[in-house]
């Protein structure tokens, strides 16, 4: 981009520069010349016709003498700083009046025609060839009588048109090399407001794409760019989070995998070499089961919350009683609730209510819930599931009179592997990976979960479903 990009702008800005100087220098004659001659052939003809109306008939009237007519034609002369023919209607010369510059009058013009104007006020030539430069030429009629007597010819230089042209393009080009140095701003404007902000971008990207998360990109501004540059800052901190939380997750996975690796190898390598004797081997190999169920469970969780990871996850949706579902996960857990002596009673709104939802998302979410609840209620204890209906949602409620969670656990608990301390103590084979599956589950629904717990009391796990109507 150093190389490129501002290299580019400043080719563009000189050649913006060219193309205007050469655009002024072709347009403004051809646009100017027109009007000009027209706004000087007007004033020529209108002194002219005031010339021929007023004064001269009088030479025709033998008024006024031929003396007097040049003394007026002179003033003319001088004041038009043109040359001034006075001719009878055949074009022979009466009097005449012009500066050294320009060539004496004829004596009498030439296939002389007063209409050769046609429906213009003036002619522009040289005037059949009497001028060796290019002039404007009008001619009024000196009418006596009714009649048409003589004529007023008038002569003005085009070098007095060019002189004009050049003024005026010298204007032009003053103003345009005014705007062009104050458009050098816009260049600056670009530099500080553009360029830079650009450049602390890319050398983020560059930074970002080496590893180097840490890098901030310096936000002085409220406009986009201070925008891209707060999103990127931003971006870089959620990008070191994710690295942070993937280091953590990879640590748990291979922690939690190696613990009964460990385990299983241990007591398969005593078994195999006489440690263990064989009397003892069946105890130690209930160990190895139970360590094997815990690397199941796991690579399960695992396998559940990557098919949440992978953002293409496909619900199948459908209607069915949400009754029916919690009754068969309630029942599915009878053999646990006998052995710790819990109770678990069943409170529905309805007899049968129907939620829209994926059937065996929604019975892995309260199968997980319920586990929970029995993992660390006390025995002789009860847990109750209530269903109930408010507007369009369904809400269902998992309630037990356990151990409760701690206060400062409650954000956390939602968190890939986290346990709590009481879990830790209390559930050894738990992956700390099913709250984080029903989280993922209710929000693929588009729907919430919320807990509410208190140490000593118990804990409530409360979510929405969308009712059939």
């Amino acid at each position: 981009m150093r190389s490129t990009l501002y290299l580019k702008f400043i080719i563009v800005y000189i050649i913006f520069g060219f193309l205007s100087v050469f655009t002024v220098a072709i347009l403004t004659p051809n646009l100017a010349e027109a009007p000009l001659i027209g706004n000087i052939a007007t004033n020529l003809y209108r002194q002219a016709t005031q010339m021929a109306s007023d004064y001269l008939p009088g030479y025709f009237s033998e008024q006024i003498s031929l003396s007097d007519v040049r003394m007026q034609l002179s003033g003319m002369e001088a004041q038009l700083n043109a040359a001034v023919w006075f001719v009878d209607r055949d074009g022979s010369l009466i009097a005449s009046a012009q500066s050294e510059s320009f060539p004496s009058a004829p004596a009498a013009i030439e296939a002389f025609n007063p209409a050769e104007t046609g429906g213009s006020q003036y002619l522009v030539g040289d005037y059949h060839e009497y001028f060796e430069e290019d002039v404007i030429t009008v001619i009024s009629p000196v009418v006596d009588g009714y009649s048409p007597k003589g004529y007023l010819l008038v002569h003005k230089d085009m070098s007095d048109l060019d002189m004009i042209l050049n003024t005026l393009k010298m204007s032009v080009f003053v103003t345009l090399i005014v705007i062009y140095a104050l458009s050098f701003v816009i260049l600056l404007a670009f530099h500080f407001f553009v360029y830079r902000p650009l450049n602390l971008i890319a050398e983020a990207a560059k930074q970002y794409a080496s590893g180097n998360l840490d890098y901030e990109i310096p936000v002085n501004t409220e406009d986009e760019m201070g925008y891209l540059s707060a999103s990127l800052n931003y971006m870089s901190s959620q990008l070191q989070d994710m690295e942070d939380y993937q280091k953590k997750f990879v640590a748990n996975v291979s922690h939690d995998f190696r613990s009964p690796l460990t385990s299983i190898r241990g007591y398969v390598e005593a078994m195999a070499d006489g440690t263990i004797p064989a009397e003892l081997q069946e105890k130690y190999l209930k160990i190895i089961l139970f360590e094997t169920e815990r690397l199941t469970d796991l690579t399960q969780d695992l396998l559940t919350l990557n098919e949440f990871d992978t953002q293409n996850l496909l619900l199948d949706k459908e209607p069915f009683d949400i009754h029916e579902i919690i009754k068969n996960v309630a029942a599915s857990f009878e053999g646990r609730c006998k052995q710790k002596k819990i109770s678990i009673e069943l409170i529905f709104a309805t007899k049968h209510l129907k939620v829209m939802a994926d059937k065996r998302k929604i019975q892995q979410v309260l199968y997980n819930l319920l586990d929970n609840a029995i993992k660390f209620s006390d025995p002789d204890s009860g847990i109750t599931i209530e269903t109930t209906e408010r507007g369009d949602k369904v809400y269902t409620s998992v309630k037990d009179d356990g151990i409760g969670i701690p206060r400062s656990a409650l954000n956390k608990i939602w968190e890939r592997f986290y346990k709590t301390d009481a879990s830790r103590g209390k559930d050894k084979k738990g992956t700390g990976l099913g709250l984080a599956i029903v989280k993922e589950a209710i929000q693929a629904h588009g729907e919430n979960i919320n807990v509410v717990s208190t140490e000593g009391v118990g804990t409530e796990f409360i979510f929405s479903l969308p009712k059939v109507i």
